[in-house]
């Protein structure tokens, strides 16, 4: 069995939503920056709640890294709105969207809106058939919570998925835009546990003289048992 949704590497898909703010096309609304979206199961759920108030507090934090942020929900977008008041989304300045992925028709599988359809092919939502030639109103359920992360290219660079029950870590989140937005620009990898300011490890494809020429700040490597050198820090370019 495979996981259903994006693999690290695919495009996004461009949909169409309306969303708190307007109506969107989703790759008009990331433009050259890197994206974060959000999926949650419903609005008004206690832990998505804590997550998208911490979400839009950390709002300067993203902008500064270029990251717009965008959240995904079954309800609509009346209800977000909302939502919205619970969780202080005025202090994220505008910088936090809820969109809805329930727009569509709930009785036939063939008249799903657009977003729903992006949600299934996204892994978020997954269908649940109903008896008989109808579907009742629960015919679908999301599948947890996720977190995407896009790139300026529009392809997927992270993905993880929370049980509902498990709040996301948002100092986490930071962490990874970070090293996401390191190694994309510099031939280097972040090691376990690696913060902001620590070394860094350079790409085991880049030969020892590049190396060294490319980190003038000097290139260290760690002694192992094998006697094998393939453990190269550098300082944090």
């Amino acid at each position: 069995a495979t996981m259903p949704g994006l693999l690290l590497g695919d495009e996004a898909p461009n949909f169409e939503a309306d969303t708190t703010q307007g109506r969107i096309r989703f790759h008009d609304f990331l433009g050259d920056s890197w994206g974060i979206l959000f999926s949650h199961p419903r609005d008004f759920t206690p832990v998505c709640t804590t997550e998208l108030g911490r979400a839009a507090k950390l709002a300067p934090e993203f902008s500064k890294r270029n990251v717009k942020m965008i959240a995904l929900s079954i309800d609509s977008v009346q209800d977000h709105l909302s939502w919205c008041k619970v969780w202080g989304v005025g202090s994220a300045g505008g910088k936090l969207e809820l969109l809805s992925c329930s727009k569509g028709h709930r009785r036939s599988p063939h008249r799903f809106g657009a977003t729903y359809l992006m949600s299934q092919s996204m892994g978020v939502l997954k269908l649940r058939p109903g008896m008989g030639r109808s579907f009742p109103s629960s015919w679908s359920t999301p599948i947890k919570s996720r977190v995407f992360i896009f790139g300026p290219d529009k392809k997927l660079k992270l993905s993880i998925l929370y049980p509902a029950t498990t709040g996301r870590n948002f100092d986490e989140i930071l962490r990874v835009v970070d090293s996401l937005q390191l190694t994309a620009y510099k031939k280097v990898a972040t090691p376990v546990d690696w913060k902001p300011g620590d070394s860094v490890m350079v790409v085991p494809t880049l030969p020892d003289e590049e190396a060294k020429k490319l980190f003038p700040k000097g290139v260290f490597t760690k002694e192992l048992p094998s006697g094998k050198k393939y453990l190269r820090y550098t300082p944090q370019p």
